[in-house]
């Protein structure tokens, strides 16, 4: 599938406009998603239908709180990410190609159609960084929004102002991962930037639901004057954004001791100054 959202530059590169990376493709090598592919032609989605995890889950995981509580919704993921966190949840899928089934949009509508019977509202977009599944996300809301059924966004935030733009009538409702409030964490952990997060922090909820995670690291992003800052900026845009803060755990090449629940709870009740609904998770 071509890739939407690129140009060819005067020197023979694919210029990759999806997310704030902005990478610039040689013929033959891939974009630092590694979901970008440029033939020398055309810039390819790679992982365009393709389906690495499927569940009907409670929306409560995703985590959205707030919207339609007790329902269920089909959640699908692809692989790939734009980010390198070494504390990854999900790095099986993120972080490297897994084995997949093949979907096309009318067929994931079938599925999500299948399960309404057992409380499914729609289809969230989830598990790995789905804005790199673009293409077929743009498509498939359509196509769920059509049926009368919701869209979900489980996302790093990590995407430029033209697609998010394009993209934010078809979806209902984001949780968006903030994974720090400094730059420095950003760029040092998870090779990227805070602006761009922020940005569409800031887009979606004008016109979407809109609920926030923070994973809390030990010594990385737990200073209370950090969290200040963050539910400070929040409840800027609106104090009834709910803040889900979550427990960390060991996973993929991060191996410091999982966050202490008075850590967790200190944080809470900081960010509880500002913010009408923050939840902790994984305690």
């Amino acid at each position: 599938m071509e890739a939407a959202y690129y140009d060819i530059a005067k020197d023979g590169r694919a210029a990759c406009r999806l997310c704030p990376h902005h990478c610039s493709i040689a013929p033959g090598h891939r974009g630092r998603c590694q979901t970008r592919y440029y033939d020398g032609h055309t810039l390819q989605a790679l992982n365009y239908g393709q389906c690495t995890a499927l569940a009907l889950d409670p929306i409560e995981k995703k985590p959205l709180a707030y919207f339609h509580p007790g329902s269920r919704i089909l959640s699908l993921g692809s692989w790939g990410c734009n980010f390198t966190c070494p504390f990854c949840q999900n790095w099986q899928i993120s972080q490297q190609e897994a084995p997949y089934r093949d979907l096309t949009p009318e067929q994931t509508l079938a599925l999500a159609k299948s399960c309404t019977d057992n409380g499914n509202i729609g289809l969230a977009y989830t598990y790995n960084e789905p804005s790199l599944s673009y293409e077929f996300i743009a498509r498939t809301a359509r196509l769920i929004h059509e049926a009368g059924l919701v869209n979900v966004m489980v996302s790093n935030g990590y995407i430029e102002k033209e697609p998010l733009q394009a993209l934010l009538p078809y979806i209902d409702a984001w949780n968006i991962d903030l994974k720090g409030f400094s730059q420095a964490f950003y760029q040092s952990l998870c090779g990227a930037s805070l602006q761009p997060v922020l940005d569409t922090i800031a887009a979606a909820a004008t016109v979407s639901h809109v609920e926030v995670t923070t994973l809390i690291i030990p010594g990385e992003n737990d200073d209370p004057a950090q969290m200040d800052a963050e539910a400070r900026w929040l409840a800027a845009l609106s104090p009834d954004i709910p803040l889900h803060l979550t427990r960390y755990f060991p996973q993929y090449h991060w191996s410091a001791p999982m966050t202490p629940l008075q850590t967790m709870e200190q944080l809470q009740s900081i960010a509880r100054q500002h913010l009408h609904c923050v939840h902790l998770g994984n305690v």
